[in-house]
């Protein structure tokens, strides 16, 4: 395995080294394949939660941030503190799918999950995987977060990157016209582009939390670096055109789409922003 300009050039993948974190705030099964390890998010501020298992609270880290960053303390966790050749991160009850057809199929939700196995000819042409794009049709990425949430939180986002990172506006506008993006917090990328997105990230969003008082909002809307989080991913990748592979995700538990659907509906017609997850 060589490497040019920190991004691995790949003549074979046995014993590639890949740590994908998943973000834990709660006792709960996991996966059992050894690249996925499993990190209590938020472990400063509930210690007693989770205590077999690595916490985001060792090391650089920023686990106090945990009810404003979600997942993403597990995140800046893996970037300071982990030096796999990939890294990567997934939620405990939301992984990458396996790409076989019989174990999506399977009545046991963790047979579904994507496995090293099955992961290593991705990465064989890939230095980057995410989560397949969500479509929302009817309503545009601006659109749907002025209806759910507060809309300022973009306005003031895309007032940070003017600031700190102008190149990136452009693609901040773009998405925001677009009707479908890669959601959910989920990748996998090699260490470079790991790094390199986590260097660029961090510091924008720690700048976002400085310009918005959030004293006002509830536990759910306090949380909005996270979803920010996901929106930068895309003009990230986007901007820097960064190759990558798609894969579909797959839930641990079954998704009440019921919920899912007319909560978007009353967020779009009756203006009834989200005050919890779906």
């Amino acid at each position: 395995m060589n490497k040019t300009d920190g991004r691995v050039i790949r003549e074979g993948m046995s014993g590639l080294d890949i740590t994908i974190a998943v973000a834990m705030h709660k006792p709960y099964a996991h996966a059992e394949d050894t690249m996925y390890l499993p990190v209590h998010v938020g472990a400063d501020l509930h210690p007693e939660v989770l205590t077999n298992i690595a916490g985001d609270n060792t090391g650089d880290n920023i686990s106090q941030l945990n009810p404003y960053f979600s997942e993403l303390t597990a995140m800046y966790w893996l970037w300071k503190n982990n030096d796999s050749d990939y890294k990567g991160i997934v939620h405990y009850r939301r992984y990458f799918a396996s790409p076989s057809l019989r174990k999506r199929l399977s009545r046991n939700r963790f047979d579904r999950i994507l496995t090293r196995q099955e992961l290593e000819p991705l990465l064989a042409d890939n230095n980057v995987v995410l989560p397949s794009k969500r479509r929302y049709f009817i309503e545009t990425i601006y659109s749907h977060y002025d209806h759910t949430l507060h809309v300022d939180q973009l306005h003031q986002t895309r007032n940070v990157l003017k600031d700190m990172a102008p190149e990136y506006v452009g693609a901040w506008d773009a998405l925001m016209k677009k009707r479908s993006a890669h959601i959910f917090n989920m990748m996998i990328m090699d260490r470079a582009d790991f790094n390199a997105y986590c260097e660029w990230l961090f510091p924008i969003l720690f700048e976002l939390t400085r310009r918005i008082d959030a004293s006002s909002y509830s536990a759910f809307h306090a949380r909005y670096p996270g979803r920010i989080s996901e929106i930068l991913l895309n003009v990230w990748i986007n901007t820097n055109h960064i190759p990558y592979k798609t894969v579909p995700t797959v839930y641990t538990e079954p998704v009440n789409w019921w919920n899912k659907g007319t909560g978007f509906l009353k967020a779009k017609f009756f203006k009834k922003k989200y005050d919890a997850s779906f």
